[in-house]
């Protein structure tokens, strides 16, 4: 009785379950790099970012006071190991509850909090969980004191810094602009040529048909690096070289491909009673092509227009190779990984803000036209 039509299967819960799972399984990367855009570079260090709401372990060090008051034959440096200007660097909201201290940088949790620390000849250091410390020495510390690392609970904190860093660094808005100037063109130009090619490829007879189909299936395969240094060899030869017009070429030609596959196969599967109808009345190829089939073609078109700005976009080889290398003509993929990403490797939360930063339009462009997405990819792919 479960396959009478109307009827939902008995499996429906099965597939919703599924696909919950593989949504979120998705959403997992993009989770995690917004929260660690969010968080200060030493937590992150410490832990994960499925972590950040709880308090976080730090290693830091600073050191004691030398105002010692005599106690016998030794003398006695008390005071607040988070007061020293060295360890408010660390923690400048004030720290948690120190968990361990050390004095050595090998060891920096050698000794429990609370305990006293016997450093030999007759000097001894106790640093409690509220950061206040006794050091005893046997000599005057004079004008230095005592070298001290901890580890301290650190409460979760939350910050937009890394988003300022990032959208204030130097021609950032230059990057986006140019970023857009590529990848606006590099998305139009090859629509429109490929839209031309795929009607002629779909609803025109002429010789060799077969043939050109058959090469364009052939170079979605070939490499793009194969065909970095001859396209720039004949950039330069015919006056273009790395500029904006020769990105845009580069792109073009480099997306052709997939844009004449995708969309021929869109426009052969229109159905055949209507282009018939359109020659009858008198239509000519091109009032068929503008009024009917590019129209309907829709679908194909936002899809492969989705393709298309996400690698333009995201891309950063193309743009090395076919862009000068001066700052005033770097894109966002050049200038993040140039210039954030080359002096500052080892902060993370700088790098998961300028990722998520790059993204954020490519996110925008697809949710707008994910609906086409689907139907595009399918088309042509059943009869």
């Amino acid at each position: 009785m479960d396959n009478i039509a109307g009827q939902k299967s008995s499996l429906a819960w099965a597939t919703n379950i599924s696909v919950v799972a593989l949504v979120l399984l998705w959403l997992i990367p993009t989770v995690g790099l917004l929260v660690s855009s969010l968080r200060e570079r030493d937590q992150i260090s410490e832990s994960g970012w499925w972590k950040a709401p709880f308090p976080v372990e730090l290693t830091a060090r600073g050191r004691t006071g030398t105002q010692a008051a005599p106690d016998g034959d030794a003398f006695v440096v008390t005071g607040n190991i988070y007061d020293d200007e060295e360890a408010r660097t660390y923690f400048p909201d004030g720290g948690g509850d120190v968990v361990a201290f050390g004095t050595r940088g090998v060891d920096p949790t050698e000794f429990a909090a609370g305990t006293t620390a016997d450093l030999g000849d007759g000097e001894s250091l106790t640093v409690n969980a509220d950061g206040t410390y006794r050091w005893v020495t046997p000599e005057d510390p004079g004008d230095r004191g005592q070298r001290v690392y901890f580890a301290a609970q650190s409460p979760p904190e939350f910050t937009l810094g890394n988003y300022r860093q990032v959208l204030t660094a130097d021609n950032m808005d230059r990057a986006f602009v140019n970023t857009l100037t590529v990848t606006i063109p590099a998305t139009v130009i090859p629509i429109l040529i490929a839209a031309f090619a795929a009607y002629a490829l779909a609803w025109m007879d002429f010789p060799g048909r077969g043939l050109l189909i058959a090469l364009v299936v052939g170079l979605l395969v070939v490499p793009l690096q194969l065909a970095l240094v001859p396209m720039l060899n004949l950039h330069n030869r015919i006056g273009i070289g790395q500029s904006f017009m020769g990105i845009w070429f580069a792109h073009t030609a480099f997306g052709m491909p997939l844009a004449v596959y995708l969309i021929r196969n869109y426009m052969a599967g229109l159905p055949r009673d209507i282009i018939e109808s359109a020659r009858v009345d008198g239509a000519t190829d091109f009032e068929l092509f503008v009024r009917i089939v590019l129209p309907l073609s829709l679908p194909a078109l936002a899809a492969f227009s989705i393709f298309q700005f996400l690698w333009t976009w995201n891309d950063l080889l193309v743009a090395k190779v076919f862009l000068p290398s001066d700052d005033a003509s770097k894109v966002m993929t050049v200038k993040i990984a140039d210039d954030l990403l080359g002096s500052r490797g080892g902060d993370w939360g700088i790098l998961a803000t300028a990722a998520f930063v790059s993204i954020a339009v490519p996110i925008a462009v697809f949710f707008a036209m994910q609906r086409f997405f689907v139907r595009g990819l399918l088309a042509g792919s059943v009869k």
